[in-house]
């Protein structure tokens, strides 16, 4: 291979320079300026020191069996072993574990954004892999918008992702829309991301086209950058978890003032009455005022009677990020900030509504559908045994015991053995501390990955597998209208398999084999789906080129399929169209949520107090910080954190902490220090970034620099790097959704005079094997 090869990423389509079989250098498109940051040192990242090219068992695993006490995962130096041994090993627990203890003992880790490619999905991989081996315990949800995706179902009928889909698009906010109020704004750094890949990132260019044409932008958080300048936002800084209180005040003011929608909630939604009772007061004695939820919220009341008015009086968006439901009662602002919008009269009028996610991917807003290519099928979890996906310490930690999800009983199976590939628990979950001690009960861990990855040290048993760049696969984004061919733009170290090669090694062992391959190999199996898609794009009379014309292509730009407008039929005709609630209406009172009588969730929307917030008695004093954990610029997660993108965000090579300058003079900290963050469930190092645009009181810092704790294997060690999660709670958001509670977060501050280094880049030690006996 030499000259340039171009392929498909997460991050967007980049061009590559190869020589001599190697890639020396990567480019974002011409037309496509926005994803240049992502294409630094990418190339870099094939032959890192951290690259793993050999199979490795954990020593004392190896040496003192998987039920062997003594060791702590993450703290004893790796083995390296040969292929075959692994592969054996591996099988050999498969047979144990499932043969003593049942299918629902083993639970398959993943996370979706191990690549971009349609066959090489390292999800869609171990899924299969597991379920023709027998099943395994599952996850359901997302961390991203776990709330939301159990919630708005009963609220609005659909999937747990419809809403994602019947967005108010960019387009038609630019033609109609006269106002976005947008709660937790729209962070276009967000958008450098896509899930299945994109060909050109287009939501900047969108959202300037909103501004030209007029449309007025406010941003509610508790950072400025949340919106990007050129949208000219108005800012109105907001405590944060307190959005649900707002939104109600919001609501409250248009019923109080005669400017609800009544035809509209008369026609088209259930339970407005019941909302208003509480908005006024008759249950509890207290009205939800502006003027009430002003120290709750830190918003002036005058600014919430302004905003509510302007909603009612023109077209108008109410958003919500994905960000503002990862809370402790993080189903409320969701529930809240619906029942605003439909109460201010734009629902179902063109451009205008309810919006959730605008901005949390670079395809969100853009189109109403996606291609439906076809995928890597997964087959059938014989298994019905699942968790949310949120809820892995508390089941590894307490086999047996119960917990209520979505009206459902559940009961924690015991899991002894995990098996992981693609994702990283030790940045996507909560309490890191709690998740060291929950990780060390499983028998045996088994991990696929190409680096030295936080969660491969935390494993007994490590396959290095191909990167997403050194496979040949089809790709297609989630809401963009390309497919794309991925080429593979060098060959992985020599030996080192895909995971589909490795799967089907143990497959063989486990005498899977002939039901996980089908008899196909990884290229008969990209044509195979290819063939597919064109069968499913034929029915839409759409065609497209053959298999071979598509790989020598830039890809093919597909007409996507005509979406309803969901709200403007029900708006128009509610018989007629009515949703997939009960009620085939907007359930603003939900009597299935209310049926199911959880604590804290009745039927509507309500404001509840956080167990951690700056109004708390634990915030007085001013010592705590409220810290939110928001979205990388320079990584997807924590993905390729030691790439030259990501460390070009970083401070002294650590990860960065945001915070006002009043703060920063009141604790003595300068740009630059090294500070402490720390609560009862952990700490952490970070470097300080003095910025204006951070409230008082608030601490902002991204997720996904990678674990690395000073006493490695240790649950209460302080993290060198900065990942928040060793501070986050591992409290659910509700026991409707289990959702993850990341951003309700209480933290000390402590000046640090002379910081250890972090080793997060580092290898694991690697040692030879102690002779038996």
């Amino acid at each position: 291979m030499a000259g340039t090869r171009r392929t498909t990423t997460h991050w967007g389509t980049f061009d590559f320079e190869v020589r001599d079989g190697k890639a020396v250098s990567a480019a974002a498109l011409d037309d496509d300026p926005a994803a240049g940051r992502m294409a630094r040192g990418l190339a870099d990242t094939f032959d890192h020191p951290l690259r793993i090219t050999r199979p490795h068992v954990r020593q004392g695993w190896l040496e003192h069996g998987p039920r062997y006490r003594g060791n702590r995962r993450g703290a004893e130096p790796m083995v390296e072993v040969g292929w075959a041994e692994a592969y054996d090993l591996i099988a050999a627990e498969l047979t144990r574990i499932r043969d003593r203890h049942g299918d629902e003992a083993v639970y398959g880790g993943s996370y979706g954004w191990g690549s971009a490619g349609r066959f090489h999905h390292p999800q869609s991989q171990i899924h299969r892999f597991l379920n023709v081996d027998g099943g395994y315990t599952a996850s359901k949800n997302t961390y991203s918008f776990a709330a939301l995706e159990v919630l708005l179902p009963h609220l609005i009928g659909g999937s747990r992702l419809s809403m994602i889909d019947w967005n108010p698009q960019w387009s038609e906010i630019r033609d109609h829309c006269r106002i976005v109020v947008a709660f937790g704004g729209s962070s276009l750094k967000n958008t450098q991301v896509n899930h299945g890949g994109l060909r050109r990132h287009r939501i900047r260019e969108a959202q300037v086209a909103c501004f030209e044409a007029g449309v007025r932008f406010v941003l509610v958080s508790p950072h400025r950058d949340d919106l990007a300048a050129e949208l000219g936002a108005e800012w109105v800084p907001i405590r944060p978890g307190t959005d649900t209180a707002m939104l109600l005040a919001m609501t409250q003011h248009l019923v109080a003032s005669g400017l609800a929608d009544r035809d509209f909630l008369d026609a088209c939604c259930v339970g407005f009455p019941e909302l208003a009772r509480y908005l006024n007061g008759e249950d509890d004695g207290v009205v939800k005022s502006p003027e009430w939820a002003e120290p709750i919220t830190g918003v002036s009341a005058g600014t919430m009677r302004e905003l509510a008015e302007a909603c009612a009086s023109q077209r108008s968006v109410v958003s919500l990020t994905w960000s503002i439901q990862r809370a402790q009662h993080g189903e409320q602002p969701y529930r809240a900030g619906l029942s605003l919008a439909a109460a201010a009269g734009s629902m179902g009028r063109p451009g205008g509504g309810y919006a959730v996610g605008l901005g949390g991917e670079g395809g969100v807003g853009m189109h109403r559908s996606s291609i439906g290519v076809a995928s890597f099928p997964q087959g059938t979890n014989p298994v019905e045994t699942f968790i949310p996906v949120a809820r892995i310490s508390d089941m590894l930690l307490n086999p047996g015991a119960e917990l209520a999800y979505d009206g459902r009983t559940l009961t924690y199976p015991d899991i002894r053995m995990i098996y992981w590939a693609g994702g990283n628990p030790f940045h996507h979950h909560q309490d890191l501390n709690k998740l060291v001690r929950a990780w060390n009960v499983p028998e045996t861990v088994v991990v696929h990955d190409s680096w030295w990855t936080p969660v491969t040290r935390f494993a007994d048993i490590v396959i290095p597998v191909a990167s997403s760049l050194e496979r040949d696969d089809i790709a297609a984004g989630a809401h963009d209208n390309h497919l794309l061919p991925m080429h593979r733009i060098q060959d992985p170290p020599a030996g080192v398999p895909t995971d589909f090669e490795a799967f089907r090694e143990i497959a063989k062992r486990r005498g899977r084999a002939e039901e996980f391959t089908e008899g196909l190999d990884t290229e008969a199996w990209v044509r195979r789906l290819y063939a597919e898609t064109v069968d499913r794009l034929a029915r839409r009379g759409v065609s497209i080129p053959d298999f071979d014309e598509f790989m020598r292509s830039e890809g093919v730009e597909v007409p996507l399929p005509a979406q309803r407008d969901v709200f403007g039929d029900l708006r128009a005709d509610p018989q007629r169209f009515p949703l997939t609630t009960p009620s085939g209406r907007i359930e603003i009172f939900s009597s299935t949520i209310a049926g199911f009588d959880l604590e804290g969730l009745p039927g509507h929307a309500v404001w509840r107090e956080p167990e951690e917030w700056l109004g708390s008695s634990l915030a007085e004093g001013g010592e705590h910080f409220h810290l939110l954990s928001h979205q990388p610029r320079g990584r997807l997660h924590s993905q390729l954190d030691f790439g030259a993108s990501s460390q070009s965000t970083k401070v002294g090579g650590r990860e960065a902490v945001q915070l006002n300058p009043a703060d920063a003079a009141r604790l003595g900290v300068g740009d630059g220090d090294v500070v402490r963050l720390v609560n009862d469930r952990g700490s952490c190092l970070a470097a300080a970034k003095i910025s204006s645009g951070v409230t008082a009181g608030v601490l902002l810092m991204a997720t996904g620099g990678w674990y690395d704790p000073q006493q490695p294997g240790e649950p209460d060690a302080t993290c060198l790097q900065g990942n928040p999660n060793v501070l986050t709670s591992d409290r659910p958001t509700s026991q409707l959704a289990q959702g993850p509670t990341a951003q309700t977060c209480l933290v000390r501050v402590e000046v640090v005079e002379d910081p250890p280094a972090s080793r997060a880049y580092l290898p694991p030690a690697v040692v030879q094997r102690t002779p038996i006996g």
